[in-house]
């Protein structure tokens, strides 16, 4: 199975006003593993960058006044997604830029090459009633945001793969407990986590230790096991 993590930057919210993809980040991965083989470009959008979304991602008209107009890479990026299922956070507003794009060079929709996972959606079903934002994610999966000051399309990329394996990955070991980067591997359902993040979480456990009267209780129900039964594994 061929998936694609996908994630934009844009010149403003609003497709409909007129604004533009300025970054596409892509990670592959084929069989829930990733492959190591990313889709990454700056677009120049022949517009300005609004200054809410600037303070956003940090990307300035002055860095992509040389970068390639979406035409120059479009023939790439399709043979990139096409025929893989795309899993985008909060899918909707990605799909309007990029259809937005492909409609400007007559070249159809995304819906005509991918099928799209939407993880928002996902998480809103697991998490019902929680903050579901990918910084919300990331933290609830113990998944670093350390290396991240702005958003950036292929770093978030990064981040949304790391969640979707976490929210995906079924039975997990210690707690869930995911860390972003190499000392987690998932293996299908299973997430093997490092022996640095399983000293952290253990030394961080509270431990609540029994008392006097419980362990009496305790005690009192082992000879009970051990006179009904005559054999008590617990009290060897």
């Amino acid at each position: 199975m061929r998936q694609v993590v996908l994630d934009t930057e844009t010149t403003g919210l609003l497709v409909a006003d007129g604004h533009r993809i300025i970054e596409i980040g892509c990670i592959e991965l084929v069989d829930r593993e990733r492959t190591g083989r990313h889709f990454h470009t700056y677009l120049q959008p022949q517009r300005e960058v609004d200054p809410g979304a600037f303070a956003v991602h940090g990307i300035s008209d002055k860095f992509l006044a040389d970068k390639p107009l979406f035409a120059h890479v479009s023939e790439d990026f399709i043979r990139y997604i096409e025929g893989a299922e795309l899993i985008i956070h909060n899918a909707p507003f990605d799909i309007g830029f990029l259809d937005s794009e492909l409609a400007r060079l007559k070249l159809g929709t995304i819906a005509e090459r991918c099928t799209v996972l939407d993880t928002l959606v996902l998480a809103r079903t697991k998490h019902p009633g929680q903050q579901n934002s990918l910084d919300a994610l990331c933290k609830r999966y113990g998944i670093s945001l350390s290396e991240r000051s702005l958003h950036g399309a292929l770093l978030d990329a990064e981040l949304l793969a790391s969640v979707y394996l976490a929210m995906t990955g079924g039975q997990t070991s210690l707690f869930d407990v995911l860390e972003f980067g190499p000392s987690v591997v998932d293996k299908g359902n299973a997430t093997l986590v490092s022996e640095a993040v399983i000293e952290e979480v253990v030394a961080n456990l509270k431990v609540i230790f029994a008392k006097p009267e419980e362990l009496a209780l305790h005690e009192a129900q082992l000879a009970d096991i051990q006179k009904v039964s005559g054999s008590c594994i617990w009290s060897e």
